[in-house]
């Protein structure tokens, strides 16, 4: 019986698909096929019937399980839209629990670590700019705070000329550009016997406005000049700071002035300055009057 309904099933089936692909057959010589045999045509719905059955309790359930994997599964637009996830970098989601390389190395020991590896290399500028290059390469943003320390630990070790080449390095990118750092690069340039390169960079890069020149580097360049026999560039500075109405600030700045108007052969200029700022050598004896007592 089975048999003989799959059959009739199957002829069925093959006769529509041959309506459907003979453009010539009509849609009502198959419909007269169905009507010459109705009991044939009731069978073939039924077993159409029970296959749409049995297709609809074997796919849904897989429909259905598919359709919760894809709402359980996260997706790269969901998460950026997550406002706890806007403040993160754009990185791929596996990389945000790693941590970046150094991170857990400290600040003494990458300063330690960077001080040994100069202190060891050749004197030379391409070396040690390569060095430093690639010392920093690692780093998420430029470590000024460790080099601070580095050139500290450096002029600890009246290590000069390293000081020099990596305030220089610093300077090239760009990189700490202060009052600061270039009154420490003359103070470098001093200690390494070198007054004609810090008497440049003051030129170039400090004395433009010396309004906002520090008095502690203004002394520091006329002591450079003194201890160099740089005569005329120290009076030359004096003028300057005192046409800015700065006055000098002790007596010892005084001295030296007078001293190199004395070499220069300006004996009524040097009496001119000391007279000016006699007030500075006079001692005065403001003690507290408990000490007065005492003494007395």
């Amino acid at each position: 019986m089975y048999r003989g309904m799959i059959s009739q099933f199957n002829k069925s089936l093959s006769m529509r698909i041959a309506s459907n692909m003979s453009a010539s057959v009509s849609n009502s010589t198959s419909q007269c096929f169905l009507l010459r045999n109705p009991n044939s045509t009731m069978e073939v719905d039924w077993i159409a019937q029970c296959c749409r059955s049995c297709y609809s309790t074997m796919v849904q359930p897989w429909r259905q399980k598919l359709s919760t994997q894809k709402e359980m599964k996260p997706s790269a637009e969901v998460q950026t839209d997550n406002p706890a996830m806007q403040g993160l970098p754009k990185k791929d989601l596996s990389v945000i629990g790693k941590r970046e390389i150094g991170e857990n190395v400290s600040g003494k020991d990458k300063v330690k670590f960077l001080m040994n590896t100069l202190l060891h290399l050749e004197d030379c500028k391409e070396t040690i700019y390569s060095t430093l290059d690639t010392w920093v390469a690692s780093e998420q943003k430029f470590p000024t705070v460790s080099l601070k320390r580095t050139l500290i630990a450096l002029e600890r070790e009246h290590q000069w000329h390293r000081v020099i080449q990596i305030i220089k390095w610093m300077l090239s990118k760009g990189q700490c550009t202060t009052m600061g750092t270039y009154g420490q690069l003359i103070r470098a340039l001093a200690k390494d016997r070198r007054p004609e390169e810090a008497h440049i960079i003051w030129a170039r890069k400090v004395s433009n406005n010396m309004h906002s020149v520090p008095k502690e580097l203004c002394d520091l360049m006329i002591s450079i000049y003194y201890q160099n026999n740089m005569f005329e560039r120290l009076v030359k500075l004096f003028k300057r700071l005192e046409a800015y109405d700065r006055k000098p600030p002790g007596k010892s700045v005084v001295q030296k002035v007078a001293e190199a108007y004395q070499s220069l052969g300006l004996l009524e200029e040097q009496k001119l300055v000391l007279e000016k700022y006699n007030y500075l050598f006079i001692e005065k004896n403001k003690e507290h009057p408990r000490k007065c007592e005492k003494t007395a």
